[in-house]
């Protein structure tokens, strides 16, 4: 919808450069997905790896000082419904974005965009590996989604996931360190109503809010990032047992 604001943005950093191109990737990806066949097999098997994740991090999830964190992780970093107006809205607010936020901000949201996009693209890669095996998503068991997983042409794609959920955690938790950010999200809610951007001043209060309440980030972006490099190589070398991992992890 917005796509023309987005080529037309005239843009002068490194940083303002790889947001807008990787912004352009998203919503190109995300007309295609709409329109793919198996795209309601997409959403099923995004609900079976959030579960799968709560599973394998449930101290974590059920911990009160992460709790809040990886709930926001998983339903609005990892959200494959429900967000196409959020999604409109920073393509439509890109050309503002550009203007007045530093290059450090512009990074982090590259990267939440990037996280985004390349899980959603491995989630339809999963589907159409599903369909290709005669496999259904609504039915999916742990040695089901390992057989299609070691089908999968983007490992690289899987380690860069797991790498960006690092470097977004640790940029996020700089920035609600500093308390002029809630207050400025606090005084920006009306006019952000006014604007019609009420979706996403929500999605960054909520992150803000999330992340202020976590106890030491950085201890959980570590186990998470351990554990589910864990995982990937359990999966690809046939462990029988590839979600249940030694308890020093």
């Amino acid at each position: 919808m917005y796509r023309e604001r987005l080529v037309a943005t005239n843009v002068q950093s490194d940083s303002a450069r790889r947001l807008q191109q990787l912004l352009l990737d998203y919503h190109d990806f995300r007309q295609h997905k709409a329109a793919h066949p198996l795209l309601e097999h997409t959403f099923l098997i995004a609900d079976w790896q959030a579960e799968r994740l709560k599973a394998t991090h449930a101290d974590l999830y059920q911990h009160p000082g992460y709790h809040t964190g990886l709930e926001f992780l998983l339903t609005d970093l990892y959200a494959p419904a429900g967000m196409t107006r959020r999604d409109d809205n920073i393509d439509r607010v890109f050309p503002k974005m550009v203007k007045w936020l530093p290059d450090n901000l512009l990074d982090t949201f590259a990267g939440l965009v990037e996280l985004n996009l390349i899980t959603q693209q491995l989630d339809l890669e999963l589907a159409e590996l599903c369909q290709r095996q005669e496999l259904s998503p609504a039915l999916m068991t742990t040695a089901g989604y390992c057989r299609v997983f070691r089908e999968s042409q983007r490992l690289e794609q899987r380690e860069r996931q797991i790498e960006l959920v690092a470097e977004v955690g640790q940029q996020l938790d700089r920035y609600v360190r500093n308390r002029t950010l809630g207050w400025l999200l606090a005084m920006s809610r009306a006019p952000a109503e006014m604007a019609d951007l009420t979706d996403l001043h929500s999605f960054l209060h909520r992150g803000y809010s999330a992340f202020r309440k976590m106890d030491d980030v950085e201890l959980l972006i570590e186990r998470l990032v351990t554990r589910e490099k864990r995982v990937m190589g359990n999966i690809l070398s046939g462990h029988p047992e590839p979600f249940v991992l030694p308890g020093d992890l």
